[in-house]
């Protein structure tokens, strides 16, 4: 018998919802990423088509998705605060996969427009796959939810990295057989990817974890309500020091990584190197998921400052790589591998600090704050990419990058030695 959201909390095995959860969580996480890695590719290189060739604007395709992630962050968070994770996951879910399509539809007319509208839909759809971390955490014991946010952020890993092998073959189905445009096809997949997670979340996800959290507490979801303004719930979360620092942490890690990573495949093509581009991005990505239980066993183990010490160095390390690269492109695959190991540990180590550092009536709110913060710099990251690269290059935009890796680092040291200060 299937159970309802409902139950009278006595009744229920919270172990077995929590591993009922996750396995729902890991395949929605499977093809959502799946969505994102074959998308992200392909993005700037349709910019490219319509505009041409050495715009600076190539950028804009990431920066684009990632603004929408930002926006829905937020949106989804205030959804779910009021309605439940799953009502959340599936519309982000579903709202991506219609805005891969109108990304597909916007490609193959060769409409900037209507393409960027569709990119910033398809946002909807990477805010649900950040926002599923969260929710594996729901129903976790304290000392056990990077584990458990890790196995999620793993399950990406299939997905992510087999999404972009998937673009030559799409590509060349979607012209050959169906006489479409050199980048429609990728889209389209995406699309059927994200709706995939929305039949799987919609149909799977049951009890869903959030209410049972609240049940479990005590509570009602009614009144569990916090307050939901932005400014407000980042003024409170600001005001903690160790919350300050996870923001920062998620900033940096997603700034960074977006940055350098928008343009590789862009730097890449204007080098003769295309082809090379999705093994990097397949490689990149491996980076960002695939160590993740490892890295999720590391936080519980050593600490969240450990973790972000972790991520501040592997970021420092990939964007120097990259950015004494020259024309190597060699180098870029140990680069943005690194590159993607660190966002790792800036993400699990963020947010589990996060969770750690917010009392659990204001943690979804601060959840949505956050990662509205983590994605809104990391568009403005990639938006700014493209302009960084045509005015002074690739090697100088990742010796940029650099220096904000260095910020986190000097952070997360200031905050070891004032709590060294006050033992």
């Amino acid at each position: 018998m299937r159970v309802t959201d409902t139950v009278d909390p006595s009744a229920l095995d919270i172990a077995a919802i929590q591993k009922r959860t996750l396995r729902v969580l890991t395949m929605g996480q499977i093809v959502g990423s799946a969505a994102l890695g074959s998308a992200v590719t392909v993005g700037g290189f349709v910019i490219q088509d319509i505009l041409d060739q050495e715009t600076p604007w190539a950028g804009v395709a990431t920066a684009t998705v990632t603004m929408g992630t930002a926006v829905m962050s937020q949106l989804l968070s205030r959804y779910m605060q009021n309605a439940g994770r799953r009502p959340g996951l599936q519309t982000g879910y579903m709202i991506g996969a219609l805005g891969c399509w109108l990304a597909a539809w916007g490609a193959q007319i060769g409409s900037l427009a209507l393409f960027l509208a569709g990119l910033f839909f398809f946002g909807n759809g990477q805010a649900a796959n950040l926002l599923a971390r969260y929710t594996a955490t729901d129903l976790a014991e304290e000392h056990e939810r990077g584990r458990a946010m890790s196995r999620v952020v793993f399950s990406s890993t299939f997905g992510a990295v087999f999404g972009p092998l998937l673009i030559g073959p799409t590509q060349h189905v979607g012209q050959e057989w169906f006489g479409l445009q050199k980048y429609t096809g990728p889209f389209l997949l995406s699309g059927v990817f994200l709706f995939l997670a929305f039949v799987n979340t919609i149909l799977r996800l049951r009890p869903d974890p959030l209410h049972v959290a609240a049940q479990v507490r005590g509570t009602t979801m009614a009144a569990s309500k916090p307050d939901l303004r932005i400014v407000s719930t980042l003024k409170s979360a600001w005001a903690t020091p160790m919350a300050r620092l996870a923001i920062l942490t998620m900033i940096v890690s997603q700034a960074t990584m977006v940055a350098v990573m928008a343009m590789t495949p862009v730097h890449l093509k204007l080098h003769g190197h295309e082809g090379v581009s999705p093994y990097v991005v397949s490689l990149h990505i491996a980076g960002m998921y695939a160590f993740s239980p490892w890295v999720g066993k590391f936080a519980d183990k050593n600490g969240r400052l450990a973790t972000i010490d972790m991520a501040a160095i592997l970021l420092v390390s990939a964007t120097l790589l990259s950015a004494l690269s020259g024309d190597v492109e060699q180098l870029l695959f140990p680069s943005l591998w690194l590159l993607g190991l660190g966002w790792n540990f800036g993400l699990i180590g963020g947010s589990s600090l996060l969770i750690d550092a917010t009392e659990p009536s204001k943690r979804i709110a601060t959840q949505g704050v956050a990662d509205l913060m983590m994605s809104f710099c990391g568009g403005l990251a990639g938006f700014a990419s493209g302009f960084i690269r045509r005015a002074i290059g690739y090697h100088l935009l990742s010796a940029g990058a650099t220096v904000a890796a260095g910020i986190l680092l000097a952070a997360v040291f200031a905050r070891r030695a004032r709590l060294a200060s006050t033992v």
